[in-house]
C-alpha cells in the first residue's frame, strides 16, 4: 500500500509506522501485563492489516480476472463452421507460406440487437453486407484488406443450411453464400474464388460496428456534399463530420444518396472510413491507455463470432500482436478487380488477368502496392480502374515491377 512501510522489531516481527513499541520488562525480567498487552494488540493489528492488504491484492487480481473473463466470454466460437470446414478439408487450398495469415472478415446485416430493427425487419436470416479478405504477411510489415463485392457473381458450392439440409451448387451473387450456409459456406466460396487458404474468420454485426465507433469517441470523415438518406437513417451537412456509431453505420451502408450510387463507390467509402478508424485507434493513445482500451475491447468482442482458435483474448492477441508496429501507410485497402457482369449491369464479375494476379500475390505472400492514380500504366480493366503491368515504355527484358492496384492506405487523409 502506498505510504505504508513495514519495519522490523528486534524480534523480527513487522510493525507499522511510528516509533518501535518494545515490551516493558516486568518482575523477574518477564514482560509486564501492559507490555504484553501492547505486543498482543500490535500483532492482532498486524494480522488484520496483512489480511487487509492481501484482500486488496486479491481483489485487484480478481477484478483483472473478472475483466478478462468478461471480454473473453463476449466472443462466440463458431463451432458449427469449424465442423463443416473440417468435413471439406481435402478440397480446401493449402497454405503456401508459413506464418502468413488470411482472415475473412464478414460484416453481417443481421437486424437483431438493440436499435437495429430500424434498418429493416429481422427475418432470421443474414447476408454478408461486407466481406473483406485480410492478408497479414509472415513478416507483419504490412496488412492488405481486399474487399469482395457482395454482388460478385461466383460459384457457390453445396452448403449446409441451418436446418441441416444441403443446397445444390449454384452460380449466384457472393452474399448468397452467407445467407444460405453461414460463414462456412462463405469461406468455401471465397477459397474457391481465390484459391487462397482462409486461416481464420470473424463475423461482426451492426451492433458491434456501432459500439466500436462509439468506443473511440467517433470517427471523422469529410463530405463533399450533404447527405440525406432516409434508408440509411442519415442526414449530414457537407464538410468535416465526426460520426458516432449510428451515423457511421449509415455512412458505410448508404449507397443511393452518395456518390454514383454503385456498390463499388460504397466500398471505396468503407475503405476510407476503416483507414480513418485505424488512424483514430493508433493516434489517440487508445492502445496504451487501459481506461480507453477497455471499452474498445468490450465493443470489439461483444458482437464478435470467430473460429474456435480465435475465440479468446489470447487467440486474438496472438493474431494481432505483430500488427501493432505496422505504419498506416502500409495498411492497404483495395477492391478485387471487378467490372459489371456481362449479363446484368447490376452485378459484378472479376477482371482478368488482374484478379488472378492479385490472388497469386496473396497466395505467395508477395508484396503489392495500391494507388489512386496510374499515370503511364496500361489500363487493362476498364471497369473500376484497377491497373497492373509495366509502364507502356518499359524496355523489353525489364523485371516485372510490384503490381499496383486501385486502392488507398490508412495514411491517406480523406479530407484532402
Amino acid at each position: 500500500m502506498r505510504g505504508w512501510t513495514a519495519v522490523t522489531d528486534t524480534a523480527g516481527t513487522p510493525s507499522g509506522d511510528g516509533p518501535e513499541q518494545a515490551a516493558v520488562p516486568g518482575p523477574g525480567g518477564g514482560a509486564s501485563p501492559i507490555g504484553a498487552g501492547l505486543v498482543r494488540r500490535r500483532r492482532r493489528w498486524l494480522r488484520h492489516t496483512a489480511f487487509g492488504v492481501a484482500a486488496l491484492v486479491l481483489g485487484a487480481a480478481g477484478a483483472g480476472w473478472a475483466v478478462y473473463e468478461k471480454l473473453n466470454s463476449n466472443i462466440t466460437a463458431d463451432e458449427a463452421a469449424a465442423a463443416e470446414l473440417a468435413r471439406y478439408e481435402k478440397e480446401r487450398p493449402t497454405s503456401l507460406v508459413r506464418d502468413a495469415q488470411n482472415i475473412l472478415l464478414i460484416g453481417s446485416d443481421s437486424r437483431s440487437g438493440d436499435g437495429n430493427s430500424q434498418y429493416g425487419r429481422d427475418t432470421g436470416t443474414e447476408r454478408s453486407d461486407t466481406t473483406i479478405l485480410l492478408h497479414l504477411p509472415a513478416n507483419r510489415h504490412s496488412a492488405t484488406a481486399v474487399f469482395l463485392p457482395r454482388d460478385l457473381m461466383v460459384d457457390i458450392p453445396s452448403c449446409r443450411r441451418p436446418d441441416g439440409t444441403r443446397t445444390a451448387p449454384t452460380f449466384a451473387m457472393f452474399n448468397q453464400a452467407f445467407e444460405t450456409g453461414g460463414s462456412a459456406c462463405t469461406i468455401r466460396t471465397a477459397e474457391k474464388l481465390t484459391n487462397v487458404r482462409i486461416d481464420h474468420h470473424m463475423v461482426v454485426d451492426f451492433s458491434g460496428f456501432k459500439e466500436m465507433v462509439d468506443a473511440v469517441d467517433g470517427v471523422e470523415v469529410c463530405l463533399k456534399d450533404p447527405i440525406d438518406d432516409k434508408d440509411a437513417k442519415l442526414r449530414l451537412p457537407a464538410g468535416k463530420q465526426l460520426l458516432d456509431g449510428e451515423q457511421a453505420l449509415g455512412y458505410v451502408r448508404a449507397r443511393k444518396s452518395i456518390g454514383n450510387g454503385s456498390d463499388t463507390d460504397r466500398m471505396d467509402r468503407q475503405q476510407r472510413f476503416l483507414g480513418a478508424l485505424v488512424n483514430k485507434v493508433q493516434g489517440n493513445d487508445v492502445l496504451l491507455n487501459p481506461v480507453k482500451l477497455y471499452p474498445v475491447l468490450d465493443a470489439a468482442t461483444s458482437s464478435l463470432t470467430t473460429d474456435p482458435d480465435l475465440a479468446s483474448l489470447r487467440g486474438l492477441y496472438e493474431l494481432v500482436r505483430g500488427m501493432r508496429n505496422i505504419p498506416p501507410e502500409r495498411v492497404q485497402f483495395l477492391t478485387v478487380p471487378r467490372t459489371s457482369y456481362v449479363n446484368n449491369a447490376n452485378r459484378d464479375q472479376l477482371v482478368e488477368p488482374d484478379a488472378e494476379k492479385l490472388f497469386a500475390r496473396l497466395r505467395a505472400d508477395a508484396p503489392l502496392e495500391v494507388a489512386k492514380d496510374y499515370a503511364g500504366y496500361d489500363e487493362q480493366s476498364g471497369g473500376d480502374g484497377t491497373l497492373s503491368g509495366k509502364p507502356l515504355d518499359t524496355p523489353a527484358g525489364t523485371p516485372d515491377p510490384t503490381p499496383t492496384f486501385r486502392g488507398n492506405t490508412a495514411a491517406e487523409d480523406g479530407c484532402e
